[in-house]
């Protein structure tokens, strides 16, 4: 039997302290109220992980601004006063329960499906992403042609991150994860067919990576010492699972030392799977290459479900902190399963049929 001590040992990423090594990972579940606003369902869907002993909660991705940002109907936001208040219900759960929670950052970029603001889309360049729009999420169809982002909308994007980390802040949050993976905004600046640009925002690793960089460094200066700052990375996207880094393992060092000397806290990887090469048959995981080249603390998010496997992105040193998802959503008591011993419950796939919203009955089986 594999010692699991490590998933229980403290640990400390900038001003937050952790008990455990073992987190929620972000999860959509268009569950808001039209405007955006934090409902009572939400409160107790992360008040139960936290019960269930997790040391950090990620939440879903939340939209930080009135313009472009909002990627799905019913998907909350930090981009009014009313929102954050409406988001410290969720926090003072958490925080009841002896939990930690981080808000996620978001813009949708061209991958938006549901934005009650704008009728269209932005990205880095005016290229389309693969593939289809998620129906448990409400949308339909191939995703829309974006406009090329303007330097002006750059700037306003920018202007947006700040803003949201400050009203997470005030909120309650212990820190912000800014969205850098999984096909949206950010990642479509890393994304060399999403993005086609010719000035210093396109072309080598180092000018794709420079505005999620810039957004990183902006968040970090404004947000001030009491708040943990990260962002989270990706190769795959909600379109393209299969996408890879054109640049392998060279690539990686430059997008993780780059990111890592904007001051921020820490990094979050998520694979599909979280242990596998990164690139080909062989080598470093993702998060391994993120650990080697940041020195930052990183978590880990993809099919960690089995104990076991999760202790081993920590006792091998990829990884200081696991992050589950769907495993968590068929164990919101992970955590205290593990340390006791009792087996684990398999995902109800009906959770996300039709939509992957926060089910009364999903919540009445947690009371």
């Amino acid at each position: 039997m594999t010692n699991l001590a490590p998933l229980w040992s403290p640990l400390q990423i900038g001003s937050t302290q952790l008990p455990h090594r073992v987190a929620l990972a972000p999860m959509t579940r268009v569950s808001a109220t039209s405007d955006g606003l934090v409902t009572e369902k939400m409160v107790s869907y992360y008040e139960a992980f936290a019960r269930g002993g997790f040391a950090l909660l990620v939440t879903e991705g939340i939209y930080p601004d009135t313009a472009y940002s909002q990627g799905y109907l019913y998907q909350p936001g930090l981009a009014t006063d009313d929102q954050a208040r409406s988001w410290a219900a969720a926090v003072d759960a958490v925080h009841a329960a002896g939990s930690t929670i981080f808000a996620q950052l978001m813009h949708a970029g061209s991958q938006a499906q549901g934005n009650r603001f704008v009728d269209s889309t932005i990205g880095p360049s005016a290229v389309a992403p693969k593939g289809e729009q998620l129906g448990f999420y409400r949308g339909e169809g191939p995703y829309r042609v974006p406009a090329e982002i303007t330097r002006e909308q750059m700037e306003e994007v920018r202007e947006g991150f700040v803003a949201a980390a400050l009203r997470a802040r005030d909120a309650g949050f212990d820190g912000v994860e800014i969205h850098g993976a999984n096909g949206y905004l950010l990642d479509e600046f890393l994304t060399d067919y999403l993005n086609q640009r010719t000035d210093e925002y396109g072309g080598s690793p180092q000018n794709r990576v420079r505005f999620p960089a810039e957004i990183c460094r902006a968040v970090r200066e404004a947000a001030g010492p009491d708040l943990t700052v990260g962002i989270r990375i990706s190769q795959a996207k909600v379109s393209d699972h299969d996408h890879r880094w054109a640049g392998g393992a060279a690539e990686a060092e430059v997008i993780f030392s780059t990111l890592a000397a904007t001051g921020i806290d820490f990094l979050h990887t998520t694979e599909y799977k979280a242990y596998a090469p990164a690139f080909g048959d062989g080598g470093p995981s993702l998060a391994a290459l993120a650990k080697r080249h940041s020195g930052l603390p990183v978590i880990a998010n993809g099919h960690l479900d089995d104990p076991e496997t999760a202790v081993s992105m920590l006792t091998e040193g990829a990884a200081d902190v696991v992050a589950l998802g769907k495993a968590a959503l068929g164990n919101r008591d992970w955590p205290d399963r593990v340390r006791t011993g009792r087996p684990l419950n398999e995902l109800d796939a009906s959770l996300f049929d039709p939509v992957a919203d926060v089910k009364d009955w999903e919540l009445e089986l947690l009371s």
